[in-house]
């Protein structure tokens, strides 16, 4: 054991307990990788806390020892990867435990095309290794620096009417529980433990190992293309969500114009995507300075999108870029810089009217057709708004906590405020407040690891019919209440639910 580390070891234990580190297999210490000081931060800048320890295990043994010493001491644990869940999710002034370490692949079955791997190898990395075994992830969402345990703890999704959410893939996986014990879990082994996990919201235990269900690699030919929204409209119960096997629409409200984004699976060789204006460093500052000017001057919104518009995309409906490249790189995306994002679930049926209402309300609602009991004045928004879909009602039994809908396919609508700088824009709880009105209007859920802001811990409880099931589990896995979070207190854990922390003398 490094000598700093077992000196922070020791601050936290006693002669009769310094047993907990000694590895008999091995005959040394298990290491104790534990740093003060740390400063967490989300990948937006938006939530700071400050751990009073931060752990960086990079073993089964070690992760053990971490839960074993919290157990005895009475400590909350946080696991933490990426950072890039935009709420305090991740934030604690306990434990944090970081797994990027802990992040090699365990075991591969090439006959039914699944690899478990440690459960902090960020997504990524796991393209990566799935890559030189010829094998691919059926779906992603816009980015993959998350790490795995991260992406399905808080129901990560993509966009496909032909694919569920992150957590269909994974058809295995190991949680060690406050006690210490490693439960693995599947739809066949502590089945209920296993869907109570695959949305765990990190307040079941640490899940240490994931059994992922790949499919053979494959390359997309994907295109953009410019159309009006009414067009948008007009197409969404046609051929707009079906006519390829990935699609995305990116909103534009100031301009009357969306980018609806299609790809399908090609034998094509591939073919770099073409440039982009503010993936560029020009670009991408020119855009980032003037929504800061904006923010001060926030009539200039709307010019601002405008032009970023036309530059990006050009203003002219029809084809606006294509390309065909590997799977995990076509369908990931540049997400500029930081901002507030605030995502919601809806039946996917209910998307024009989610727009119609939305875009009566940016544009004045002077008779209020919206019925949106928030007033627009004042409230100007960056775009795009992203329209995604995903249709987990295949599913035979999902996950306890799954925000997508429970019968038929889901939108998801997703608000966007870039914080240009680490600036806030003006007015932004105000939309989000209206943005959330509406979506609960229209039956929504919101995206566990998102920036909502009005939800109640009744509501909550009222929009999942398994709420009170994953609550009695996560209590009865977790008696003392090492997992159960600031973020969970405050948004799900009742009063009377709550478990209080209490060292035990063992």
């Amino acid at each position: 054991m490094d000598p700093e580390a077992h000196k922070e070891f020791r601050k936290y234990t006693s002669d009769a307990i310094s047993t907990l580190s000694w590895d008999a297999d091995t005959g040394t210490h298990v290491p104790f990788r534990a740093s003060v000081n740390h400063r967490h931060h989300t990948w937006a800048k938006t939530h700071f806390s400050n751990p009073e320890l931060f752990l960086r295990p990079q073993s089964e043994k070690e992760i053990r020892l971490i839960v074993n010493l919290a157990r005895q001491c009475g400590k909350t644990i946080v696991v933490v990867g990426s950072g890039h869940s935009p709420n305090d999710l991740t934030c604690t002034s306990s434990w944090m435990v970081n797994l990027d370490g802990f992040n090699s692949v365990v075991f591969e079955n090439c006959r039914e095309l699944q690899l478990e791997v440690e459960a902090g190898i960020r997504l990524y990395q796991l393209a990566d290794e799935l890559e030189k075994r010829g094998w691919a992830m059926p779906n992603l969402g816009s980015i993959t620096a998350q790490s795995i345990a991260g992406a399905i703890a808080t129901n990560t999704h993509g966009s496909s009417l032909r694919h569920g959410t992150l957590s269909q893939a994974v058809v295995g996986l190991t949680i060690m529980l406050s006690s210490g014990e490693s439960l693995r879990c599947s739809a066949t082994e502590n089945d209920d433990l296993y869907h109570a996990a695959l949305v765990s919201l990190g307040g079941l235990g640490i899940i240490t190992h994931i059994v992922f269900q790949a499919v053979p690699a494959f390359n997309l030919a994907w295109k953009q293309e410019v159309v009006k929204t009414p067009h948008i409209l007009d197409t969404w119960k046609k051929e707009l969500w079906t006519k390829s096997e990935f699609i995305r629409v990116w909103w534009f409200p100031y301009s009357g114009r969306s980018i609806v984004w299609s790809a399908d699976k090609t034998e094509e060789p591939l073919c770099e995507r073409p440039h982009s204006w503010y993936g560029g460093g020009l670009g991408r500052f020119s855009y980032e300075l003037a929504l800061y000017f904006s923010t001060w001057l926030p009539r200039l919104t709307p010019i601002v999108e405008k032009y970023v518009f036309s530059m990006q995309y050009r203003w002219e409906e029809g084809p606006t870029g294509s390309a065909v490249q590997k799977s995990h790189e076509a369908l990931t995306m540049d997400c500029l810089f930081s901002q507030l994002v605030n995502e919601w679930a809806i039946p996917l049926e209910k998307g024009p009217e989610a727009i119609q209402r939305l875009q009566t309300w940016l544009d004045g609602d002077k008779d209020n057709k919206s019925g949106i009991p928030f007033t627009p004045k004042g409230v100007y928004v960056h775009a795009p708004i992203e329209v995604r879909v995903a249709d987990t009602a295949v599913q035979a039994e999902k996950p306890w906590l799954d925000q997508s809908c429970q019968t038929g396919p889901t939108l998801y609508l997703n608000a966007t405020l870039y914080r240009p700088f680490l600036r806030n824009p003006p007015e932004w709880k105000r939309y989000y407040n209206a943005f959330e009105w509406l979506m609960k209007d229209l039956g929504g859920r919101p995206h566990w690891a998102k920036n909502f802001i009005s939800t109640s811990k009744e509501e909550f409880w009222g929009m999942y019919p398994k709420m009170k099931d994953w609550v009695e589990l996560r209590n009865t896995v977790d008696p003392h209440g090492m997992f159960a979070n600031d973020w969970l207190k405050k948004n799900i854990l009742k009063d009377e639910e709550e478990t209080e922390i209490t060292q035990i003398k063992e």
